[in-house]
């Protein structure tokens, strides 16, 4: 049986670094929200053994180093389940662009591989599952608006924001994110100084943004369609509210300097009228919040022909993203 899943993205709503674990991963803070832009994942389940990804897409590994291979591995003996697996990738989302394709094309797999088996595992196992294979694969089995903590694999449902239209640009340079992280704990092989200063400086750091994002997200909001946002009504909360809160991704401090085209494009997405403009991730995908489709339509143009790739999509709220996800 061959199952047909959507794999969405996701961008982050901020995101904090704070100390380094014992476990040799850092401490985040972050709101996750997923949005439209998705890759199209064909999994089936055969007769016979062993696990095959199929992608056009030179970039994707296949082997056992992707995440659809690992979680496959993992997920058949959960569920006690025997047979060989074909994973077809449809790449539309960018390889290293901080939009969580990978982990996304995990989860997805994940649930196809439950329909075409037709066996189910607990949600609580399926998050654990979820968790081993990587920090971001998690907040793909609840969707929406998501708040992330511990090493980002903590999730927890937040009161899903309106659809916000938005513009992503895809610069052609890709960000490794263990690179990131390891360039915000001293700079490899530069002898740069640990930019994290502290512990104590961190957890400040971590306390500000848990502030700022409480603020954030208690500020009232309608569900009003997005037309009226042009006229200045209070469904444009969740844009500004954004902005005052001066929530931001430390880890535009980390890429900036090493890539000054990022700095660019979060400046032209500003120029091209974004109400909030950040880093989704370690990189080196851009966002920029819209107050109308018709705005980020006409962003997304304009961007184009300055010569970014740059895409014109929307959040999606929890049920749209399940909705959407298993309509294939």
């Amino acid at each position: 049986m061959t199952v047909t899943v959507r794999s969405f993205a996701k961008i982050n709503l901020g995101l904090r670094i704070g100390p380094a674990r014992t476990d040799g991963f850092h401490e985040l803070l972050t709101v996750y929200q997923t949005i439209a832009l998705h890759d199209v994942l064909r999994v089936s389940a055969l007769r016979g053994s062993g696990i095959e990804i199929v992608c056009a897409d030179p970039r994707v590994p296949r082997d056992e180093s992707n995440t659809c291979w690992r979680i496959v591995e993992r997920a058949m003996t959960a569920l006690r389940a025997k047979g060989r697996v074909v994973i077809e990738i449809e790449k539309r989302l960018p390889v290293q662009g901080g939009l969580g394709g990978a982990s996304a094309n995990a989860v997805a797999t994940f649930l196809a591989l439950e329909r075409a088996l037709k066996k189910t595992l607990p949600t609580a196992e399926r998050l654990r599952l979820a968790a081993a294979v990587g920090s971001d694969l998690p907040l793909f089995l609840v969707g929406g608006t998501i708040l992330g903590i511990g090493r980002g694999e903590q999730v927890y449902p937040l009161p899903d924001l309106p659809p916000i239209p938005c513009v992503v640009v895809i610069p052609e340079v890709g960000i490794s994110t263990p690179k990131a992280f390891a360039d915000w704990g001293g700079g490899r092989d530069t002898g740069a100084p640990a930019r994290e200063l502290t512990e104590s400086a961190s957890s400040d750091r971590m306390s500000k943004l848990g502030r700022e994002l409480s603020a954030w997200l208690s500020e009232p909001y309608s569900s009003a369609p997005s037309h009226l946002l042009a006229r200045g009504g209070r469904a444009e909360n969740p844009l500004l509210a954004l902005v005052r809160a001066g929530i931001k991704n430390d880890f535009e401090r980390v890429v900036f300097p090493e890539y000054p085209e990022l700095d660019e494009a979060k400046r032209a997405l500003v120029r091209a009228g974004a109400k909030y403009a950040s880093l989704s991730g370690s990189g080196s995908a851009f966002y920029g919040l819209f107050a109308s489709r018709a705005a980020a339509a006409t962003a997304a143009i304009k961007l184009r022909k300055q010569g970014w790739e740059a895409r014109a999509t929307s959040t999606l709220t929890r049920r749209a993203y399940w909705r959407r996800l298993l309509e294939g």
